[in-house]
């Protein structure tokens, strides 16, 4: 067993087998051997990386919703291939969202939008007219079986 100030210079040293003994000193209860500073940190980090993850994936989805909804004129070359996309991002998402990462997302979804409107309208060469604001639901976005 490490006590507290070790554990501080094993972060340092050694991060896996760092949160190894700080995993064990949860399940013991031993709440006043931990290394709070790190442990903080590390939970920040760990919310900040889920809450990206499942942003991207969110964006890929609207994406490549808008390329299949709007780009007619690549539509009969690259349809499957964006349904195939949109299908494997919504897998991702599924396996890592949360209601808490849910949430984040309906509170986040216009920014994505606009944040993939900007990519598609660079990739069509500004030749699209898509619409400014988000007309899918955070529902149709997570649906499986949506595709416009």
């Amino acid at each position: 067993m490490i006590v507290k100030t070790n554990l501080k210079q094993l972060y340092e040293i050694d991060d896996h087998l760092w949160l190894l003994e700080t995993i064990d000193l949860l399940k013991q209860k031993k709440l006043n051997e931990l290394d709070l500073e790190n442990l903080i940190e590390e939970l920040e980090a760990l919310s900040r990386t889920d809450k990206a993850r499942v942003k991207s994936l969110l964006e890929q989805i609207i994406r490549h919703l808008l390329l299949l909804q709007y780009w007619q004129e690549e539509y009969d070359r690259n349809s499957y291939h964006w349904e195939c996309e949109i299908i494997n991002f919504r897998n991702q998402l599924k396996r890592y969202l949360t209601a808490n990462l849910r949430n984040h997302l309906a509170e986040e979804k216009l920014n994505l939008y606009q944040d993939a409107l900007k990519y598609v309208q660079r990739k069509t060469k500004f030749q699209v007219d898509f619409p400014e604001k988000c007309s899918y639901t955070l529902d149709q976005l997570l649906d499986q079986d949506y595709f416009n």
